[in-house]
């Protein structure tokens, strides 16, 4: 308790480096005066950057000692962690997940032979926190070269469906309904009972299922991105990279079958600790059929149910010159969630099919995995999805329709794979013919750009003034209770609510709160200086400038589900600390800085990040989040159902990294 109210004390710190860098803020970088322990890191620092992670145990003594500088013995104070050139903290956790090269530390794939390659724990990675070090794993997959393998040419990348607003997304959704039903009234045999396409309706289920229990096999994506913030589970991941690593030059891999008991194990061990599993010394064809059973274990194809069978009747019906366009307006109608797997699927299928050593074609793969992927012959007691399926003759051989699925099914999987880099870029044509409302879907920051604020600020107007309309707004929320929010169950057991904006943009406002054991400064550090300790995405995190006091430039990076790409944020923040009773706040937004900030993947859109620690006794805080973002590649309706719980689970990490305060002493009877 000692230490947490020292932290609180050293709160009012925070903003002395600030003052010692107003008078610089024509400079793009302000230096920071370094503390004799930082600064031994971070001379350490650059030799984890420097070696792969195969080197890692050649730095010797020297990085440890620097870890440990900063780790125990004395608390370290919150004004040693308030940096104006780099958030100490949210540094260090990219140093040392990173290397020089932009891999991550955390990955054992390397290059050469797969039969030389060998796969090892993830790192965990050490934070310094309040009053001693804490320790936290990094339970997320940094998968980087999945992710560099993949990265999409400069002349394409502006045509990834990932990079496109969710205003965009909405246009797109309703050009590629137009044009598939173009296709199909073209190409489809009318007045044949069974080939007649319609536009895919609802299927209204009577029940939601429960998913409490299970964590990976028959879990759909949208629970799991609900639950995790990504729609693969990190042990299906984990046996993706395992695969990929070490098994490329195994013949006849996804052909050749596992021993069932093996694969058994396997699965119970995935259910077991879904966060993490090794696969070491694991047969590659068992991994590789306990790929299979995932994708036939899922609720419904990944495909969905609504639109399994357009695919199959794209391949059956139109010729092959207008394959892609088909396949591209239906990959752009899936749920995101369901794309982003098949992405990731269709694009470690491809790594696959390129490794000549293992005799595995794409051709090969589609014979062997589109039963799984597609669901076919999958009857109604062993697949609980709503897709009819037609009935085999009594002898028990297919029918002429299960040949003809069974035939589009592999055809479509191989071409989906050899044209997967294509299979998911908007159509240029499609974007012409949207035209003026495409460009005006496109989101700008908020507010004006750096160089206004700079002109405006030299006219004497002052800089928080940017900001306080923001803060205005959160503080009248709170006085009357957050009025006129709908509120819903919040995971975590936290208290979750929502509303429109005033804007009429799509996109909701999310509002997260739940209670803190810390006081409002300590929180607000916490939020502000030690992003790391909370944010198991973060990959690097800076200051860029201190524009005055309590008024800053940050930069900082999170990690995505390989292969698709990182999310970039330039924001301006605001903090404020002298609330009554001892209230604190955050409120950033995107703006356009004044010198370009190197792009890290894609850079999404922050409308508004507000933060109220209100005191509620006993040293402990009620943390109140409202966020409004578009994170870029995915459609309004995936905000509704999952963007409020991604500000959930981010609320619920921070309370959960402070430790719980329990009353000392033997209990008594009354």
């Amino acid at each position: 308790m000692v230490e947490v109210e020292g932290q609180a004390e050293a709160l009012a710190q925070v903003e002395a480096p600030a003052r010692q860098g107003s008078s610089a803020l024509g400079q793009a970088d302000v230096q920071p005066v370094v503390p004799a322990q930082i600064q031994v890191r971070a001379e350490v620092e650059p030799l984890a950057q420097a070696q792969a992670e195969a080197d890692t145990e050649a730095l010797g003594p020297a990085q440890d000692n620097g870890q440990e500088a900063n780790s125990g013995g004395e608390p370290t104070s919150a004004s040693s962690l308030s940096m104006e050139g780099h958030s100490i903290p949210d540094t260090v956790a990219s140093s040392s997940e990173l290397d020089s090269s932009g891999a991550s530390v955390n990955e054992p794939e390397a290059r050469g032979s797969p039969a030389e390659l060998r796969a090892s724990a993830p790192r965990e990675r050490r934070d310094s926190g309040v009053g001693a070090s804490l320790t936290r794993p990094c339970r997320k997959l940094r998968w980087h070269s999945f992710q560099n393998s993949h990265r999409p040419s400069l002349n394409s990348e502006s045509l990834e469906i990932n990079r496109q607003f969710a205003g965009q997304i909405h246009l797109l959704h309703k050009g590629s309904l137009l044009r598939l039903t173009a296709f199909m009234e073209k190409y489809t045999v009318p007045h044949k009972p069974g080939w007649v396409w319609s536009v895919p309706k609802f299927m209204k289920r009577n029940k939601s299922p429960d998913y409490r229990g299970q964590h990976v096999f028959g879990v759909p994506p949208l629970v799991h991105v609900q639950r995790t913030g990504q729609p693969l589970p990190q042990s299906i991941q984990q046996a993706m990279r395992y695969l990929r690593s070490q098994c490329l030059d195994q013949v006849g891999i996804f052909r050749k079958s596992g021993v069932k008991s093996r694969i058994q194990n396997l699965r119970q061990m995935n259910e077991m600790s879904p966060d993490n599993v090794c696969y070491e010394g694991q047969s590659a064809y068992d991994v590789a059929d306990l790929l299979k059973q995932y994708f036939r274990d899922l609720p419904e194809p990944i495909f969905t149910s609504k639109l399994t069978t357009t695919f199959l009747q794209i391949y059956q019906l139109l010729p092959k010159d207008q394959w892609l366009a088909a396949a591209q307006a239906a990959t752009l109608l899936l749920p995101d969630e369901n794309r982003e797997v098949l992405q990731t699927l269709l694009y470690f299928l491809s790594d696959i099919a390129s490794a000549e050593e293992n005799q595995m074609t794409a051709g090969n793969l589609a014979v062997c995995l589109a039963p799984s992927i597609f669901h076919l012959n999958a009857s109604k007691k062993d697949n609980p999805s709503p897709r009819i399926r037609s009935k085999r003759s009594l002898v028990g051989r297919p029918g002429p329709r299960d040949l003809s699925e069974n035939m589009a099914a592999t055809q479509g999987l191989s071409h989906m794979i050899s044209d997967c880099k294509k299979l998911f870029q908007v159509p240029q044509d499609m974007v012409l013919q949207l035209c003026g409302s495409y460009s005006a879907a496109e989101l700008s920051p908020p507010g004006p750009a750096l160089a206004e604020l700079r002109r405006a600020q030299a006219a004497g107007v002052s800089l928080s003034l940017y900001m306080e309309e923001s803060i205005q707004e959160l503080l009248h929320d709170a006085a009357e209770r957050f009025k006129g929010w709908m509120s819903m169950p919040g995971p975590q057991h936290t208290e979750l609510a929502c509303r429109k904006a005033p804007d009429g943009h799509p996109l909701r406002v999310w509002k997260v709160s739940t209670e803190v054991a810390a006081p409002p400064a300590v929180v607000l550090h916490r939020v502000l200086r030690e992003r790391a300790l909370w944010d198991e995405d973060l990959l690097r995190a800076q200051v860029l400038e201190a524009l005055m006091p309590g008024v800053e430039l940050y930069h900082y990076v999170t990690d995505s589900m390989a292969p698709h790409p990182c999310r970039d944020f330039v924001v301006l923040r605001m903090w404020r600390s002298d609330l009554p009773r001892g209230g604190c706040l955050l409120v950033s937004q995107s703006l356009d800085p004044e010198q370009p900030v190197p792009e890290s993947g894609v850079r999404a859109m922050m409308l508004t990040s507000q933060y109220l620690m209100e005191p509620c006794g006993l040293g402990r805080s009620r943390l109140t989040h409202i966020c409004r973002a578009d994170l870029r590649g995915r459609s309004p309706d995936w905000y509704n159902k999952v963007f409020g719980h991604l500000c959930a689970m981010e609320v619920a990490k921070i309370r959960d990294s402070f430790p719980t305060l329990q009353a000392a002493g033997p209990e008594t009877k009354l």
